[in-house]
């Protein structure tokens, strides 16, 4: 686990290397075909060498929610340990792994309806007014999402609208269920994190990486993904951070300059909403950077829990 830009996929194709492992990949983005620069998604090169499961499995025009992810990682957990592998979870959609960790409260479905008013008063207002909105009825849900977290935010929002109960009591109830009927995975989950002490140098990587993206062809990447007539920016695909920024500059809504700057702010604040999950992870053995040293320290835990 980790925040965006801290080196996770590096560290893991080392890892595999070294040990039997086989990669899952926790990102919400880099399921979807056609997202491959600005979802910094491994190189084919990287992919030949270290393959990655649940990548590349949805069209841009499919959502994918945590409860999909959660169903199809643990189908590739099941296989991978079928044939005497180890499998290594990587990504920053923490989320998902705390979906796969605790498992799902049973919430009311999706509806499109109550998705479309929530996105017109977006659109009028900002999503700032909906977080607002959020936080008058739900609280504690509104404190653990970001902002920007567009997709969580209109989910959680959702619920209560729909149910008149917040998501948070949800969460509540479906614990104190789980407690009492003492439910169990049947392996265990081992959690490691990149978190790096400096955050200066972490939000100049970011800024790095993302002026990056665009010299290898972001604005042409995404402008491909606009040119079509089935995809929008309420999709969870497009509210990606960075492609919601290139989107809205394709439609005329920013300045190329505005464009640039809010990406990346949009993507430090997204790391620090990362860093803010796993500083409440328990469990958790915490990496300063995806050096050899960490690399060591994490196959010498795999091998003392394996003998």
């Amino acid at each position: 686990m980790g925040p965006t830009a801290s080196g996770k996929t590096g560290m893991a194709v080392e890892l595999v290397k070294r040990f039997g492992f086989d990669i899952i990949n926790v990102d919400s983005a880099q399921v979807y075909r056609g997202m491959d620069i600005g979802t910094g998604k491994p190189d084919r090169a990287t992919l030949n060498e270290a393959p990655h499961r649940l990548l590349d499995i949805k069209d841009p025009s499919e959502p994918y929610s945590a409860s999909d992810f959660r169903v199809d990682a643990l189908h590739e957990i099941a296989h991978i340990l079928s044939v005497g592998k180890t499998p290594l979870l990587v990504g920053g959609t923490m989320l998902y792994f705390k979906v796969l960790r605790d498992g799902l409260a049973a919430m009311p479905q999706a509806d499109a309806g109550v998705r479309v008013e929530i996105d017109s008063i977006a659109k009028e207002k900002g999503w700032e007014e909906v977080h607002q909105w959020l936080e008058s009825v739900d609280p504690k849900s509104a404190a653990r999402i970001h902002p920007n977290d567009l997709q969580r935010l209109q989910r959680a929002l959702e619920i209560y609208l729909i149910s008149g109960k917040p998501m948070s009591q949800f969460y509540m109830e479906d614990q104190a269920r789980k407690a009492q009927e003492n439910e169990s995975l049947p392996f265990n989950l081992h959690f490691f994190a990149i978190q790096p002490a400096d955050r200066e140098l972490l939000h100049q990587k970011i800024e790095i990486r993302f002026r990056q993206m665009l010299a290898e062809g972001l604005l042409e990447e995404v402008s491909g993904l606009f040119q079509r007539n089935d995809l929008n920016e309420t999709l969870p695909s497009i509210k990606s951070v960075g492609y919601r920024q290139v989107w809205q500059h394709l439609a005329g809504d920013l300045s190329y300059d505005a464009m640039v700057e809010r990406s990346i702010i949009a993507t430090r604040q997204l790391a620090k909403h990362q860093l803010t999950w796993l500083r409440s992870w328990e469990n958790l053995r915490s990496l300063d950077d995806p050096s050899d040293k960490s690399i060591d320290s994490v196959l010498k835990y795999v091998e003392s829990i394996s003998i």
